[in-house]
């Protein structure tokens, strides 16, 4: 334990599993029970100790001034289009949430249609999900309390900003699509649960249903569901032509789908199996009557977009439309009846266009060298909008002129500082096995390469997420005191395709580690950084990243911030959606699985009396996605493992989840503690 902390007494009990005959001890079990006054307790007194700590730290008030000053500047959302009006997002600055705006024409003054911030007095209601009718009257939003996944629906008159008498409950993990009729949508929700325990609960039996506007919640039509297949989760979207209602059917978090669909033009019609193996990811582009067409990665890891004719669906009849290419193929859309495809080239955007033959039409140029998105819209039109942000390039959105392949600057935010200051590179290191992996580093320019940089490595490496180039105020103000902001790209991302996401899954997720630790090593070889200087981040799956490299290679690092993490790898499946990861991770139900998890569980892999690096480990109170214990047993377990003088500490946020939808304040408040934390303990002299 270290010297200079006294840490709050965490209780030990005597409570041990056994698992495949290996006993494993779990003495912090009771922690849980994040409502059980024990657990309070411990939550305010860990809390007191990590702010107590942190207001000593003088430079803390002077970071917070820079990030809110910086913060302060006017950021917007990419257009969409519905019937004759335009909807979007922009936040003026320092509002806890964006606000939702709609005007006829782009000229046009912009008109409030809703604004999250009028919910809740400290920000901590979110708009979660929004759908609006196809003629343009009704929009659908759902709202998360303190960054619950659970979500209610509610439906506003677009015209008279009033709210109708709708309201869904108990839904998690679905938007709204709504039948051209405009009369009601699909959605899906789980059966109510336990009210002292929905935010533990595990998540079972999703149900797709349909609601025609104006009833009760409770009268609404049951669409589908598999009374045998507990794990089944349904998002329903209604095709451009509705005549379709295409449902995607997810087991978990692993990328393979099946596909069913129902003819919504025909009364009483059933749902018909599409694709009924769970094979590959198959993602519906749109339609043309009966042709249905489909990004996949079927014999295709790095995606391939096909036609499938759902009246000869026959496998041997599919149509290849754009065949695989080097760079990994992300969303399609359909927009001037030509393809959009996003793609990644080593972790960067790049945008084609092709005819719905699949012969090649252009490459969008864009601003310069990042990550685009958008490109939303209906088959026949012929503009829509994108984003492009960059390490140094905030979010600036542009039309685009489908016909003349013309970009325009929509909408450009303008931020207190120069891009020009800061150089940004990327690199390419082969990992412990030889594989090369890309990892993005930036700095201010001109820096001299001594060693003796503080540097911020930052990574996820799985669930088919890739990291790519984007815009923040925390890491500017990170770099405007010095430090080196990296990225690695490790497996387990979509960078490369799924071969990339495989190769950090399951009995291969030690790559994942070994990526990072390389990552951090080669820093320190090419003299950017050392392991006085050098701390480490990540959040959710990537908050396992950190817990995992911290106990393998406790020296290597100075500091570590494991945020929201999946940190006991033998219990994680029991609470709320954690057994949707076990496609991703395994399950500790499986003898070899339970091996492999035994093996890297950063809760399980603490040595006694070893001195570990200065850690804030951050979670939220009402987090139902990692659920708090996690980190919770994590901080308990390290501080009593601990024997270095370097503080560990836990930062419990209230009134707020797994990260979504938080507000402004809280945001910067614990940016501020993150920053405040690592100068305090690489020893940067913010001047």
């Amino acid at each position: 334990m270290s010297p200079n902390f006294s840490y709050p007494t965490t209780p030990q009990q005597d409570v041990t599993d056994v698992y495949h005959g290996i006993k494993i001890k779990d003495p912090y079990r009771w922690l849980e029970n994040p409502d059980s006054e024990e657990t309070q307790a411990w939550i305010i007194a860990q809390n007191k100790l990590t702010f107590d700590y942190l207001s000593t730290i003088s430079a803390r008030e002077k970071i917070k001034e820079r990030l809110t000053k910086l913060w302060d500047y006017e950021k917007y959302g990419i257009p969409f289009k519905k019937s004759e009006r335009y909807f979007y997002f922009k936040n003026n600055g320092l509002q806890n949430q964006s606000v939702l705006y709609t005007l006829k024409n782009l000229e046009d003054e912009p008109i409030i249609l809703l604004d999250p911030n009028t919910l809740s007095e400290d920000g901590t209601v979110a708009l979660s999900g929004l759908s609006i009718s196809e003629n343009g009257q009704y929009l659908a939003y759902g709202l998360s309390t303190s960054g619950s996944d659970w979500v209610e629906w509610k439906v506003r008159e677009i015209e008279t900003g009033k709210d109708l008498s709708d309201h869904l409950k108990w839904t998690k993990f679905t938007g709204t699509s709504w039948t051209k009729d405009h009369q009601g949508f699909f959605y899906s929700r789980y059966d109510e649960p336990e009210e002292k325990t929905k935010l533990e609960d595990k998540n079972y039996y999703q149900k797709l249903y349909y609601h025609l506007l104006g009833n009760s919640q409770n009268d609404d039509i049951l669409i589908y569901q598999r009374s045998d297949e507990k794990e089944w989760g349904f998002s329903g979207k209604v095709t451009e032509d509705g005549q379709y209602l295409v449902i995607s059917v997810w087991k978990g978090t692993d990328s393979k789908n099946l596909v069913f669909y129902k003819d919504l033009t025909q009364e009483n019609s059933q749902v018909i199996e599409l694709i009924n193996e769970f094979e590959a990811d198959y993602s519906f582009i749109n339609n043309e009557g009966s042709m249905f067409y489909f990004r996949t990665d079927l014999n295709a890891p790095k995606g391939k977009v096909i036609a499938i004719n759902i009246n000869n669906s026959n496998k041997e009849n599919w149509q290849e439309i754009i065949s695989e290419s080097e760079e990994t193929l992300g969303g399609v859309g359909i927009l001037n009846n030509q393809f959009v495809c996003d793609y990644l080239q080593d972790a960067k955007s790049a945008i084609k266009i092709y005819d719905l033959q699949g012969n090649f039409i252009r490459n969008v140029s864009l601003p310069g060298i990042g990550s685009a998105g958008g490109f939303n819209g209906k088959k026949e039109d012929t503009e829509t909008f994108y984003s492009f942000t960059s390490f140094t390039t905030p979010t600036t959105i542009y039309r685009y002129d489908m016909i003349t392949g013309k970009s325009s600057i929509f909408r450009q935010p303008t931020v207190d500082f120069n891009p020009d200051d800061y150089q940004i590179k990327q690199v390419f290191y082969e990992s412990k096995d030889g594989t090369k992996v890309p990892m993005f580093i930036t700095h201010k320019k001109g820096l001299n390469l001594n060693r003796n940089h503080p540097t911020y490595l930052y990574g996820y490496g799985g669930f088919n997420v890739s990291l790519t180039p984007s815009f923040s105020i925390s890491n500017l103000v990170w770099m405007e005191i010095g430090g080196v902001y990296a990225v690695a790209n490790l497996r387990g991302g979509r960078e490369y395709g799924e071969t990339w996401h495989q190769a950090g899954m399951k009995d291969k997720k030690q790559n994942v580690f070994d990526d990072f630790i390389t990552a951090a090593e080669w820093l320190i070889k090419n003299n950017y950084t050392s392991s006085q200087k050098l701390a480490i981040g990540g959040g959710s799956n990537g908050g396992l990243l950190v817990g995992a490299c911290m106990t393998q290679k406790p020296n290597l690092f100075a500091a570590a911030l494991p945020a929201v993490g999946v940190l006991d790898m033998l219990r994680f499946h029991q609470f709320t959606i954690g057994w949707a990861w076990c496609p991703e991770y395994g399950s500790s139900e499986n003898e070899e699985e339970f091996k492999t998890l035994l093996a890297y569980s950063p809760l399980h892999n603490l040595t006694p009396n070893m001195a570990y690096p200065a850690t804030m480990i951050t979670t939220a109170d009402h987090d139902d996605r990692v659920v708090p214990a996690h980190s919770f047993k994590f901080a308990a377990a390290l501080q009593n493992a601990h024997n270095g003088e370097k503080p560990v500490l836990i930062r419990i946020e209230t009134k707020a989840g797994h990260g979504a939808g938080k507000p402004t304040t809280k945001v910067i408040e614990e940016i501020a503690d993150k920053w405040a934390f690592l100068v305090d303990n690489l020893d940067i002299n913010m001047v």
